[in-house]
């Protein structure tokens, strides 16, 4: 079946529409035409090294044109890419390797040492890829630039919908992640989906700075967009003056990020000076957003929203449409085409309306499984398909759903439920916070108890009583935070940009802390 050549098709049907935009060349245009003869290239260079259908092909390095040629080589040729965390270590890195074979490693430029060090560990690389020929990291290595020798045309290969194409890890903070294998079909449904239920069409451009290792930055709008026809604008990575300098040029018409990100625009100095108004959706997604981010930019006439999705499905799930943004604000919706939903109890039931339960997800943008592991994959997805998501929602009696935080996350103090993600968000409402988290610590009567981390915005001064104050006109008082801790500096984050609080924990845990 006509699969993995999806920018074959897409040359043939609008050569010339634009398909990239080269933000780290001076915004250098590429055509459908030109993207795919580069990727056609790149697909024949892989298959010159032995690539097979079924092969492992990684890469570890920032967003550039050669990682999306690198993955849409990977498309024609029936290979598998598997696309690394440039955060995680050498040794982290090495457990991936391990976890997937390649037969290919491909590395960006500042990338190069890390390589070195990888090398007397993989012994399933039979070829190192330099992505750039000035950073070749040992002599035997292959410069990228040597598939400008190779012109001969990839014969086309029969896939499947279930043959894989890209190996997206987890964004786990503990042990190593779990790869999903997202095949053909994954991704063609997710686009689909995506195109269909959003409204996304080929005059639309995005900015493409979320990292290419994570699904955001593969699934969100790119895999749409080259199906459709839209234009993606390739950032190296994030950078706020950038993304205020791409609004500002009226280009960008769609946008998705996280809300550490969102956060960051508001609070920077030109928040207030560039036009909003040329983007027709702004999108959040990753992690809870807090409601004072959604109310900013309504306040600028954005109809900001929040999506939902994981790496195991889609990501993309749901949409809210227009007219209920403000009406339904933190909903994400109905599901979008050729996807089920359902709320589970513990027992396994479906929920009522707004009770509170685990997600579960079905339909053919869901992953195959993970790489390697049956059984966490039979725990994950049952016999008839539905996905175990791990995350809390609850859906009104209008139909609409809401994500209400992670099953994991809950805090449960002397027998009541507290979900972070709401007492976040009302913290995060004080004018002097800039972010905030809610952890679980044990508590010797309550079982656990809730301890809160904020971040103080710039030039304001924030205590941890004030804070107290403030929510306990707005929360039950079972859940305020026990102990509220202010620091200075930015919360840490995952390689997703979620807040990790992990990381958190093992600050403050062990140590004598004060409100």
């Amino acid at each position: 079946m006509y699969l993995g050549d999806w920018l074959g098709r897409r040359a043939q049907l609008s050569p010339e529409r634009t398909a990239l935009y080269d933000a780290q060349s001076d915004m250098r245009q590429i055509s459908y035409d030109e993207w795919n003869a580069t990727a056609t290239r790149t697909a024949a260079l892989l298959r010159s090294l032995g690539v097979e259908r079924g092969d492992r092909v990684a890469v570890l390095a920032h967003n550039s044109l050669a990682f999306l040629d690198l993955w849409f080589a990977c498309g024609k040729l029936g290979a598998i890419m598997q696309p690394l965390n440039w955060r995680l270590t050498p040794a982290e890195l090495a457990g991936l390797i391990d976890d997937a074979n390649p037969c290919i490693f491909a590395y960006g430029p500042e990338f190069a040492a890390t390589t070195l060090t990888l090398r007397t560990t993989a012994t399933s690389v039979r070829h190192w890829i330099a992505i750039e020929a000035a950073t070749v990291a040992h002599a035997a290595d292959v410069p990228l630039m040597a598939r400008d020798e190779h012109h001969e045309p990839v014969p086309p290969i029969e896939l499947g919908f279930d043959d894989p194409w890209v190996i997206c890890y987890t964004g786990g903070t503990t042990g190593l992640p779990k790869g999903a294998i997202l095949t053909h079909g994954n991704l063609t449904f997710n686009a689909v989906n995506t195109v269909m239920s959003w409204g996304l069409n080929a005059d639309d451009t995005t900015i493409l700075n979320m990292p290419l290792f994570h699904t955001g930055g593969l699934n969100v709008f790119t895999a749409p967009l080259a199906m459709i026809g839209g234009a993606s604008i390739v950032c190296k990575s994030v950078d706020v003056n950038q993304i205020f300098d791409l609004i500002g040029s009226r280009l960008v018409s769609i946008f998705f990020s996280v809300p550490t990100i969102f956060l960051a625009l508001q609070q920077h100095e030109r928040w207030n000076q560039v036009d909003f108004s040329p983007l027709k959706l702004v999108i959040s997604g990753g992690a809870p957003c807090p409601q004072p981010v959604f109310e900013e930019f309504w306040r600028r006439g954005v109809d900001f929203k929040t999506g939902y999705g994981l790496t195991e499905a889609g990501p993309n799930t749901f949409w809210l449409p227009p007219e209920d943004v403000r009406r339904k604000p933190g909903s994400v919706g109905f599901p979008l085409l050729f996807i089920d939903i359902r709320i589970t109890n513990e027992q396994g039931s479906a929920c009522e309306p707004d009770e509170v339960g685990e997600l579960w997800v079905r339909g053919p943008h869901v992953c195959r499984g993970y790489w390697g592991r049956p059984e966490e994959t039979a725990r994950a997805i049952t016999p008839d398909g539905w996905l175990r998501t791990g995350d809390l929602a609850r859906c009104d009696a209008e139909g609409y759903y809401t994500i209400v935080g992670r099953l994991k996350d809950v805090i449960i103090s002397g027998g009541e439920n507290i979900y972070p993600a709401e007492v976040e968000s009302v913290l995060a409402a004080h004018p002097a916070v800039a972010e905030t988290a809610l952890v679980a610590v044990p508590d010797p009567h309550w079982g656990e108890v809730g301890w809160a981390v904020a971040v103080p915005r710039k030039g304001c001064h924030l205590q941890g009583h004030d804070l107290l104050d403030f929510a306990g006109t707005r929360l039950a008082r079972y859940k305020l935070p026990r102990q509220v801790i202010i620091q200075a500096e930015p919360l840490p984050k995952t390689a997703a940009g979620k807040v990790d609080k992990h990381a958190l924990l093992r600050t403050y845990l062990h140590n004598d802390v004060h409100q």
